[in-house]
């Protein structure tokens, strides 16, 4: 696999906790995090979820840490209060003018499909779910969850996971589409950016975790998965290109993967610190089949 000093993999015996699951055993899970550096502190938005039938993902959290290793909670959401059969992965956003935020992945009560819908304060405790708009609304025929939105040179970039609806049976698959943006709200798409491979490990589908530039290169990590049966169990690739609307994925096994249960290790994030500094943070399988939120200095 082709990989270069600019590729930063997660190592996780390098790691610590930063946040547990909020039970053991199979399907609780603490995770899928998006985080900022600001101000001198890192603030963090994170998933917590129960298995099926128990909850799913029932809360998306705020927080902040100084170290980016202990973190105080400011504010929580629940998926009550977004009208939400589940959350999956936040996405947390500094405005240009100072203030926040929160992109939150939905899932539409009683059916397959996902949009996104966003909050803005002036703080990163004070969201207010009764201010909620819908940014990704998604359609009939594709579900929309999982952003990952970098601003960089004016304009909003988005990395977005997108599954197909028409087949309830083939919904779990995943291909990454990409959009730009003038302010965020509204959004052009752009086409698929990335997608899966036949006959590898992320066949079944693939989604964008995190994107880096590199000179004129695009550098994005993704979550990928070879069949329905790997859901919730995917592990970390890596994929380059020139524009950001066409990834290619590198390498014909994953880049990083636990070596528990189903090898998951995914929601790759990075921040940059000053002086140079990179905190990765990432959900990963435990030995018991939770999953927990890992953070590295490096």
């Amino acid at each position: 696999m082709w990989i270069d000093e600019h590729v930063v993999l997660p190592d996780p015996d390098r790691a610590v906790v930063a946040v547990g699951p909020p039970a053991a055993g199979d399907g609780h899970w603490a995770g899928a995090p998006s985080a900022v550096a600001a101000d001198g502190l890192i603030y963090l938005a994170y998933r917590l979820r129960r298995p099926i039938g128990r909850g799913r993902g029932y809360a998306v959290v705020v927080a902040r840490s100084s170290d980016g290793e202990r973190f105080e909670t400011l504010t929580t959401v629940t998926r009550e209060e977004m009208d939400a059969e589940s959350l999956e992965r936040p996405s947390l956003v500094r405005l240009p003018d100072g203030r926040w935020r929160l992109y939150l992945s939905c899932a539409t009560e009683g059916t397959k499909h996902w949009r996104v819908e966003a909050l803005e304060a002036a703080d990163p405790a004070a969201f207010d779910t009764r201010s909620r708009v819908t940014v990704l609304p998604g359609d009939p025929k594709t579900g929309v969850k999982d952003t990952v939105i970098v601003r960089r040179g004016g304009l909003w970039h988005l990395w977005a996971s997108c599954h197909p609806l028409v087949n309830p049976e083939e919904a779990d698959r995943m291909v990454t589409d990409y959009a730009t943006s003038a302010d965020g709200l509204e959004w052009t798409w752009h086409g698929t950016a990335l997608s899966g491979r036949p006959g590898l490990w992320d066949e079944r589908g693939v989604r964008v975790s995190a994107v880096r530039w590199q000179g004129g290169r695009v550098l994005a990590y993704y979550d990928g998965r070879a069949s329905a049966a790997e859901n919730y169990e995917e592990r970390t690739g890596v994929a380059v290109g020139a524009d950001p609307a066409a990834l290619t994925a590198l390498g014909d096994t994953p880049a990083a993967a636990s070596p528990f249960g189903g090898g998951g290790l995914r929601y790759l994030e990075f921040v940059d610190l000053p002086g140079g500094a990179v905190r990765l943070y990432y959900e990963f399988t435990r030995p018991d089949g939770a999953h927990e939120l890992l953070t590295e200095l490096r």
